[in-house]
């Protein structure tokens, strides 16, 4: 009887306790917990000056405060955006800079607010406000790129006038065409327009428009085609690329002269208007023209190339020269050829390393391409030697050669290679 009532007496006591403690634990106010507040590395603003995000390296977007990984982030957006941050607005967007470091770094990127700004500057630093240097009256085809930035313009803004000029023929010839000048905006214009010693209109006589139009003051005098160099067929109106390739096919394809009128009309980049402007001062001096043996042998003389015949899988690197393409830009698109077996489209063929796109762009309109002798597999019978070896293949080759081996079916091993859908794109060309 004892031994029970004690039991209970203690079962009481630690209930009224338990109550108590309780009761004490709802009366007490809720703890209140230090506020949380992140801390960011801010830069000086003392410290920071007016920059162009395209001109920053690696290590000078770090010393901004970005870490390694957000300025891995920042070069890989530019590259994916053209290689350019065109505006403000195309910058911000990049997810590895935040509203706050935006916010800080704003007002000192040298870029225009919106992409709709940038197209009217035409990519070039316009933004940048430069006030004009104008203290007397001057001939334009007279200044050189270092007096164009004296100016007040920009080096790329400088460039790109001597560039427009050498494209009207190295001189801009009136008010009317300097103002066509697409990097001198209207508020430049205004400010030049007074000190320009030129006509206000093109004289009715000039053609306009290209390079290569030229003008009767140039050929005033007649001129021996065999004597000229890269700088003597500029003069002439043409541009550097196609002296070049001038110079290029009369020592490498005529074999160091022109020999007839014929053999200049044939180069690629001499047009036939062109020709019939150059064809009455043209002087050809039998002194100055290369000796060969074979000259008058009737299978000497070189013979133009139908291009819109020749496929593209299986034109030569002589031909290629005899088109206008150099050494460079025809060895590279052979060898690229020869790696993949042949072309599959005429896209692949810009795609070559060293080329000069804008040569290699007319040919691709002219000449055809047939790929039914490119050779193609599947993915379960490619051999493994082509698999490692094409452009295309190499860097799935092991994957491909393992999956297919308990998975002897292209459908499943698509699935397990996970590849890009460019880089499967370009697989499946070289596939049945």
């Amino acid at each position: 009887m004892k031994k029970n009532y004690y039991q209970k007496m203690a079962f009481l006591g630690m209930l009224l306790l338990t109550l108590l403690g309780f009761q004490k634990y709802s009366e007490k106010s809720p703890e209140t917990f230090p506020k949380v507040e992140f801390i960011s590395e801010s830069l000086h603003l003392k410290s920071l000056s007016d920059f162009d995000p395209n001109d920053l390296d690696e290590d000078q977007w770090q010393k901004l405060g970005f870490s390694e990984k957000q300025t891995a982030t920042i070069l890989k957006y530019k590259k994916i955006v053209g290689g350019k941050f065109l505006s403000k607005e195309q910058f911000k967007k990049c997810f590895a800079v935040s509203e706050e470091k935006y916010s800080q770094l704003s007002s000192f990127i040298l870029l225009p607010e919106t992409n709709s700004e940038a197209k009217e500057n035409s990519g070039f630093k316009s933004y940048e406000k430069k006030s004009l240097n104008i203290s007397r009256k001057f001939n334009p085809d007279q200044l050189s790129q270092n007096d164009w930035e004296n100016l007040g313009f920009s080096e790329k803004q400088a460039a790109a006038i001597m560039k427009y000029k050498n494209y009207l023929g190295g001189s801009f010839v009136s008010k009317e065409k300097f103002k066509e000048c697409f990097i001198i905006n209207e508020e430049n214009y205004a400010k030049l327009e007074s000190y320009l010693i030129l006509p206000e209109k093109t004289p009715a006589d000039t053609k306009s428009g290209k390079s290569n139009s030229i003008k009767s003051k140039t050929l005033q005098t007649s001129f021996d085609p065999n004597t000229l160099d890269v700088n003597g067929w500029i003069a002439l109106g043409f541009s550097e690329k196609q002296a070049n390739v001038i110079v290029n096919y009369r020592d490498k394809n005529l074999k160091g002269s022109f020999k007839t009128l014929e053999d200049i009309k044939n180069c690629f980049v001499i047009s036939s208007e062109k020709f019939e402007e150059l064809k009455p001062f043209i002087r050809l001096n039998p002194s100055t023209m290369a000796k060969n043996s074979d000259e008058k042998k009737p299978e000497f003389k070189q013979e133009k190339t139908d291009f819109s015949k020749i496929d593209l899988n299986s034109i030569t690197f002589k031909q290629l020269l005899e088109f206008g393409l150099d050494e460079k830009s025809a060895g590279s698109m052979i060898g690229f050829r020869k790696k993949l077996g042949g072309f599959m489209t005429k896209e692949q063929i810009l795609e070559t390393y060293n080329i000069d796109k804008e040569l290699v762009q007319k040919l691709l309109s002219i000449a055809p391409l047939d790929n039914s002798k490119v050779e193609r597999h599947t993915l379960v019978d490619a051999p493994e030697e082509w698999l490692k070896n094409h452009p295309y293949f190499k860097y799935s080759a092991d994957k491909i050669i393992y999956y297919r081996i308990t998975n002897p079916d292209d459908k499943k091993i698509w699935k397990f290679l996970k590849t890009k859908p460019e880089y499967e794109a370009r697989m499946r060309l070289y596939l049945k």
